[in-house]
């Protein structure tokens, strides 16, 4: 088997990369825990008004119409069609209506009304409902539950289907890009919504995606290169998958950019996140991933499939 020569020493900068993952994941957790993150109306107390026009209107128009009116923190959305259009916006202090549900149903009349007078469009109340923030406490709470549940399946996954050190190098470099994508929401004060936690959930499959490709290479090569070392058989591998792994964040991103740019208010978190956790993720299986198990000291006896006695060994390398 010819040897193809190594373009990048991916593995003679890992000490650095190593510190440098570990600054971004210290300074990441340290802003979540002061700073916290920018929670969204799926997260907090506010109210859902639900419209629908008679006509297909812009929701650009819409959001530029309430913030003339004062409702500058008003989330617009479509939803069912393009005629529906869903208003979400923080309850008001200083409101003097007896309860939350009383409140909500008298700023959706006077979102309507105001809709109304301002278009040519005929609008239909469809209705206005006050959300409570238990709602959302309860679906990050199974969304995190559900994160944790999936990096405990993948570590089980990967150690049966490779090794359990490759197995630890997959979770790190999972925990790595998610910490990592909370931590930019923290230090920017972008708003966290339950868009952003769906991001999150696909940031996992994606990373997994490309960690085990990276992960597939290095345990074959490890099987057929018996006479390199373990750093050089990890670099030879980095290197035959990295236009695989280019291409591959390449046209994720193209796809990413434009939702973000085109895609309107309510998809922006979703994009910037899977954004954030491409780049990320690609870096995580090139640096995270393989730093681990080279951290860990595999071995190629720990990949081999037993020889039989006997059996022929020509072309081994």
């Amino acid at each position: 088997m010819a040897l193809q020569p190594i373009k990048i020493d991916f593995m003679g900068y890992r000490r650095i990369a190593a510190v440098l993952s570990v600054i971004a994941v210290l300074i990441s957790l340290s802003s979540l825990a002061v700073r916290g993150l920018e929670l969204g109306l799926d997260f907090t107390s506010g109210t859902s008004v639900r419209l629908n026009f008679s006509e297909t209107v812009p929701v650009n128009e819409i959001s530029a119409q309430l913030e003339a009116a004062g409702y500058e923190d008003a989330v617009v959305v479509n939803f069912g069609s393009d005629r529906d259009i869903r208003i979400l916006l923080p309850l008001d202090p200083n409101a003097e209506a007896a309860s939350e549900a009383e409140q909500a149903a008298l700023t959706g009349a006077a979102i309507a009304a105001m809709l109304q007078a301002r278009g040519d469009a005929s609008i239909t109340l469809l209705g206005s409902d006050y959300v409570s923030a238990k709602v959302g406490e309860e679906l990050a709470e199974q969304g995190g539950l559900g994160m944790l549940v999936a990096l405990g399946i993948i570590m089980l996954y990967i150690a049966l289907r490779f090794q359990f050190k490759f197995s630890v190098g997959a979770v790190v470099a999972l925990a790595h890009d998610l910490i990592f994508t909370l931590g930019v929401f923290s230090l920017t004060g972008i708003e966290f919504n339950l868009n952003t936690l769906a991001a999150l959930l696909a940031i996992i499959g994606y990373s997994l995606n490309d960690t085990i490709v990276v992960s597939d290479r290095i345990r074959e090569n490890f099987r057929l290169l018996r006479k390199t070392k373990p750093i050089e058989t990890v670099n030879i591998s980095l290197n035959q998958t990295l236009g695989r792994t280019l291409i591959t964040s390449f046209t994720t991103l193209l796809v990413l950019f434009s939702i973000l740019l085109i895609g309107g208010e309510s998809t922006q978190g979703f994009a910037l996140a899977l954004i954030i956790g491409v780049i990320v993720g690609t870096y995580s299986s090139i640096y995270v991933a393989s730093n681990v198990i080279i951290f860990m000291n595999v071995t190629r006896e720990d990949l081999l499939v037993p020889i039989k006695e006997g059996a022929e060994t020509d072309g081994v390398l």
